[in-house]
């Protein structure tokens, strides 16, 4: 009773006009302030815990989830506002729909209506200029949820400053084999060729090769048969009607040796075969297939890199998110707070942090360039 009571006169006291403007200006400050270092460009957050704050103030899970959204928009306006590309947040998992059926349709209910007030009536997409893109396995999703959630996909796609990508459903392996999915198809099909570049296809060549071979050797036929036939010199002379008479049909025979020599004529054991390709080797080569290649079939292939991934709630996993994207580079942060409390006070430190290690980052990577150049002047 004295914790209700204690948070309640808390609320009443920051809703005071002058507490409320100072408190603001303060949280602007420190958020300009943040900007004066280097800002991480995808964010992604695990909003854990909000059944918990729920039995914890004997609420309604419903009612839970419903300050969880609050939460969101909070953390998403500090976000956006020091200068966050990308934010990811992890709204719903393929494994909730092992919950009961009420809670599985009052979250459905909840993200249809959250989103479309957040898209529509809100004014944080169309200040930070965000888009919201939806993530997961579409076909999980109920219809007339997935009408409204496309409703306010639709409202926000020509935003382009910033993007908040919301996972729902999803499971990092439902995404991992949606992405080797379509590897295996894209390099079971064979590349689609250009018209321009068809008259350089292997058929094409061998063909020419081929007609060109026969052609000369036709040609060859028709000069020696010209030689045979030619007149000596003293038929010439003569001008002998006989000998005009059989030349007439030496010239008429050759004429049809020559056509029954004609490719069309010739048996099929004389051609050489035209190897035709199989379907194989028109396919690309497995060997190609890359990390960047799974990446580019990946859900957040258009996000920048993830640079720093917090989960509230005291709980150290990562439940099967963001797996693929969590890189060498990646930081997480687990942090012993529930997601409804989650605010600006509790994610400062955790930027600050972030900064502090990317300055120490930039310090040694300096410092081992400084010695790498040295030692190279010295061997010099």
């Amino acid at each position: 009773m004295s914790a209700d009571y204690g948070t309640h006169l808390r609320r009443w006291v920051l809703s005071l006009p002058p507490v409320e403007t100072a408190v603001t200006y303060l949280r602007d400050l420190l958020i300009r302030s943040l900007q004066c270092g280097p800002i991480p460009e995808h964010i992604a957050f695990v909003m854990d815990g909000n059944r918990r704050y729920a039995r914890s103030r004997k609420l309604e899970t419903v009612e839970g989830h419903n300050l969880g959204f609050e939460a969101l928009a909070r953390i998403l306006e500090v976000c956006y506002k020091s200068g966050v590309k990308c934010v990811t947040i992890y709204a719903f998992s393929i494994e909730n729909f092992k919950r009961s059926r009420w809670e599985v349709d009052a979250l459905m209910d909840m993200a249809k209506t959250k989103l479309v007030q957040m898209s529509a009536h809100g004014e944080l997409f169309e200040r930070y200029g965000a888009k919201v893109k939806i993530l997961g396995d579409r076909s999980l999703i109920r219809e007339d949820v997935l009408k409204q959630v496309d409703r306010a996909v639709e409202m926000t796609k020509d935003n382009g400053k910033a993007v908040l990508n919301v996972c729902f459903p999803y499971t990092s392996r439902e995404e991992i084999t949606h992405s080797i999915r379509e590897t295996v198809k894209e390099y079971s099909n064979p590349p689609e060729k250009k018209k321009a570049k068809k008259m350089f296809s292997e058929n094409h060549i061998q063909q020419n090769i081929r007609s060109r071979q026969l052609y000369s050797v036709v040609e060859e036929d028709d000069r020696s048969q010209e030689l045979l036939n030619a007149p000596s010199k003293e038929d010439a002379a003569t001008g002998s009607d006989v000998d005009s008479a059989f030349s007439d049909q030496d010239h008429s025979a050759s004429s049809t040796n020559r056509q029954d020599d004609t490719p069309s004529s010739r048996t099929s054991h004389d051609a050489s075969p035209i190897l035709k390709p199989t379907s194989q080797a028109h396919l690309p080569d497995p060997e190609t297939i890359t990390a960047e290649t799974l990446t580019k079939n990946m859900y957040t292939c258009d996000a920048p890199p993830l640079d720093l991934l917090v989960r509230t709630s005291g709980v150290s996993r990562l439940s099967d998110f963001m797996l693929w994207q969590c890189h060498e580079g990646t930081e997480l942060r687990f942090l012993d707070i529930l997601w409804p409390e989650f605010d600006l006070w509790h994610f400062l430190p955790v930027l600050l942090e972030w900064q502090w290690g990317q300055k120490k980052a930039q310090e040694e990577e300096a410092r081992l360039g400084r010695r790498g150049r040295g030692g190279k002047s010295k061997a010099q």
